[in-house]
């Protein structure tokens, strides 16, 4: 019950206070504000549904290669994204971001929990998502349908956005498993140690079981929001050892550091803040040998919390130097290892994000520009979490009616669409790379063959015998059809 009056105040903190709090001060400039949104309310009241598309347009930034020119050709979603018609944009994105992260959501989908015990013995949850119509409740390993690796934000929220997610991606043919950190979302804490915030030793040992679960299966991975640091360091250290064919981030943070200085309006900061306490305030007792939870309670921000985790020195005594929060950052920054990264990553952001910040300071647009691993769909409006799109005729097919899902007739999210093209675009992208590969070794390796072999039984066919010219010609023309 705490949960969601606590929502509901972040909601209306959200809706009233944030569009307006930069315009706090004289009541000419409160007057100002009102004018500029009846002017813009009438101007998109007076909009056509074209220029409602146009003002949702999509920019796809990414650096020239065969692989960008395939995607640009082959997934049309990246270019249809209209946002819903009737919305006044500037103010609503507000409601539809707080609507998304707060929002209780009913889904079909249950989950079945398998916790898996580490080698420092702490336990990580994860969760695999199954239809509710479904008997059989484990999969078999020897299928061969891919996996899809959900990372929920740090914060360890099920959001609806992730429910929606673990929806679309079974009615895609994928295996959906979300990954839980400690202590999170009723995971049982072993040990007094929590994972930090960019430390993926822990999806490492994840992402092991589940190959050893799954082994036929590709092996795919999304994240949403601030989770997409852990996402981005795993892929960064892992590089070409991560097992993983592609991967998206939804609404990422990319300057993490920065964000949690003063990336955040305060009404979120503080909303933010009181949720992690609430999750951490059952494990007190346990983490008081590691962690001075007077510091930690008394924190009225990110970075205070994050501190009092894991920038606190000494055992008697608790204390946090100078330097410990960006020695903290130094190992935790999750585009510290961005280089090594050695697969195809999707970010879907938007520009109006009010939970990332300014777009200008917080994507890094050089990265997208200069790497040719990572794709970046920039989209005027969305909202974080929140690229909703006009709703669909046709719900997708699980096995079961539409009306089971209850997606029939409801508002769609396009990011989810244009993840799911993106891995069908990449992976048929390098299925047919590596024909090719193949075709060419073949072809080289029959060609040297049948010289060898024509030459070996041209000499040894004159030694012994008279061979027929006939013969001959025929050997000399099946050398040739492959030599070409």
């Amino acid at each position: 019950m705490l949960g969601w009056l606590v929502a509901l105040c972040a909601v209306v903190l959200v809706i009233f206070l944030l569009p307006g709090s930069k315009y706090f001060g004289s009541q000419r400039r409160w007057d100002a504000w009102f004018q500029r949104q009846e002017k813009e309310g009438s101007g998109e009241r007076r909009a056509s549904a074209g220029a409602a598309a146009a003002r949702g347009a999509v920019e796809l930034v990414c650096k020239p290669s065969a692989l960008a020119n395939y995607l640009k050709k082959h997934c049309r979603t990246f270019t249809d994204y209209a946002t819903c018609a009737g919305w006044t944009w500037r103010f609503s994105v507000f409601i539809l971001s707080a609507f998304e992260l707060c929002w209780p959501y009913y889904s079909p989908v249950q989950f079945v929990r398998d916790n898996l015990q580490l080698s420092d013995d702490g336990l990580v949850a994860l969760d695999w998502a199954v239809p509710s119509y479904q008997k059989r409740r484990r999969t078999s390993s020897h299928s061969s349908s891919p996996v899809l690796l959900i990372i929920p934000n740090s914060f360890g929220k099920i959001t609806g956005n992730l429910l929606k997610l673990c929806e679309v991606a079974l009615s895609h043919g994928y295996l959906p498993v979300v990954f839980n950190r400690r202590s999170q979302n009723a995971t049982p804490l072993t040990t007094p140690k929590l994972q930090q915030f960019g430390d993926p030793t822990d999806l490492r040992e994840a992402v092991r079981y589940i190959r050893y679960r799954q082994p036929a299966g590709r092996l795919y991975a999304v994240s949403e929001s601030s989770g997409s640091g852990l996402l981005l360091s795993y892929l960064g250290e892992c590089g070409s050892s991560s097992y993983v064919t592609a991967a998206a981030c939804l609404s990422p943070v990319f300057r993490c550091q920065s964000w949690f200085e003063s990336g955040l309006c305060w009404p979120l900061q503080w909303a933010l803040t009181l949720y992690q306490k609430m999750s951490l305030s059952r494990y007190r007792t346990a983490l008081a040998a590691t962690v001075q939870m007077e510091a930690l309670f008394s924190s009225c921000s990110l970075r205070g919390v994050e501190e009092a985790l894991f920038c606190q020195t000494g055992t008697s005594s608790f204390s946090i130097t100078s330097g410990a929060w960006d020695a903290y950052w130094e190992r935790n920054e999750p585009l510290r290892d961005v280089d090594e990264v050695a697969i195809p990553v999707l970010s879907v952001c938007a520009k109006d994000d009010p939970v990332r910040g300014d777009a200008q300071s917080t994507i890094p647009l050089e990265l997208f520009e200069t790497n040719p691993h990572f794709f970046l769909l920039l989209t005027e409006r969305g909202g974080h979490l929140g690229f909703c799109t006009q709703p669909e005729k046709r719900a997708f097919d699980l096995g079961a009616s539409a009306s089971y899902f209850g997606m029939e007739g409801c508002v769609s999210n396009w990011s989810h669409r244009a993840v799911f093209e993106f891995f069908r675009a990449t992976t048929d992208f390098f299925s047919v790379e590596e024909r090719s590969k193949q075709l060419a070794a073949k072809r080289r390796g029959l060609g040297g063959a049948a010289g060898r072999a024509f030459r070996h039984r041209s000499i040894s066919t004159c030694k012994r015998v008279p061979a027929c010219s006939h013969n001959i010609h025929a050997i000399y023309n099946w050398q040739r059809s492959y030599t070409r």
